[in-house]
């Protein structure tokens, strides 16, 4: 595999995937930006007076403006491909299938960046960043990205016998589930002691919310636990190592 092509191939298909919708709908952009700010909406409706909460719900809102995207395309949209032959003409190409599915969640990434820029923005404003922990949010968005996309396709890969619409709902249920159900809003210190039982554990689970865990470690929204910092780093890259090797060794790529 030579490493230029693959990442030639993947610019080629994220721009296929992408800048002719912008360039018909520019105002898709601001809606999403829009829709990704509606939780955060809510957290500050009723969240009270605390800053702390509303400042873990705008980290909960970065993670979840790319992360929601990243495994929702993966499923869907190589499913539309497959119907609208598109995925037929890539595979008769010598296409690999990491440059497909990089390519593809790229371009959905791209609808994503201009929410995610201006959340940060916002966290700047408030005095949530810095230099160090903007690398922090970058690093972990990328390796999040990464194994959300790389998870969505190989769901979608071996359940290509399965209808459109059953995939659609099973990307809607994976996306709310990534995002909603692990401490991605919230910090996994709420965990700790629900019902008396420690679920802390469920942080290192998904790759949203490990990126969220890191955020908030970078930020101090958590109080510093070095041990648990460097976990959920290599717990993140891992999940994009094991789920990367799939996709280019187990994957069905082809159709049999």
């Amino acid at each position: 595999m030579k490493i230029a092509k693959v990442i030639r191939d993947t610019w080629i298909i994220a721009y296929m995937k992408s800048i002719p919708d912008i360039k018909r709908q520019p105002l898709m952009l601001i809606i999403l930006i829009g829709l990704s700010a509606i939780p955060l909406f809510f957290i500050g409706l009723f969240g009270g007076d605390d800053p702390q909460i509303f400042k873990t719900g705008l980290v909960g809102v970065i993670v979840s403006s790319i992360g929601f995207i990243a495994i929702t395309a993966s499923i869907q949209d190589l499913t539309f491909d497959r119907y609208v032959k598109l995925r037929e003409m890539v595979v008769a190409m010598p296409v690999h299938p990491l440059s497909y599915v990089m390519g593809l969640t790229l371009g959905f990434l791209i609808f994503a960046l201009p929410g995610f820029i201006t959340f940060i923005i916002y966290g700047i404003y408030l005095g949530l960043f810095g230099p160090v922990s903007i690398v922090m949010v970058m690093g972990s968005m990328v390796l999040c990205w990464l194994a959300l996309a790389a998870i969505g396709f190989t769901i979608a890969t071996y359940l290509h016998k399965t209808s459109p619409n059953t995939l659609g709902i099973v990307a809607n249920i994976l996306s709310f589930g990534f995002v909603f159900l692990p401490p991605v809003y919230y910090s996994e210190t709420m965990l700790t002691n629900l019902g008396g039982m420690d679920l802390s554990w469920i942080s290192y689970v998904f790759p949203t919310s490990n990126a969220a865990a890191i955020i908030r470690y970078s930020t101090e929204l958590t109080e510093w636990d070095s041990t648990a910092f460097i976990l959920h780093w290599a717990v993140l890259a891992l999940t994009v190592v094991a789920f990367s090797l799939l996709v280019m060794k187990k994957a069905r790529w082809r159709e049999p």
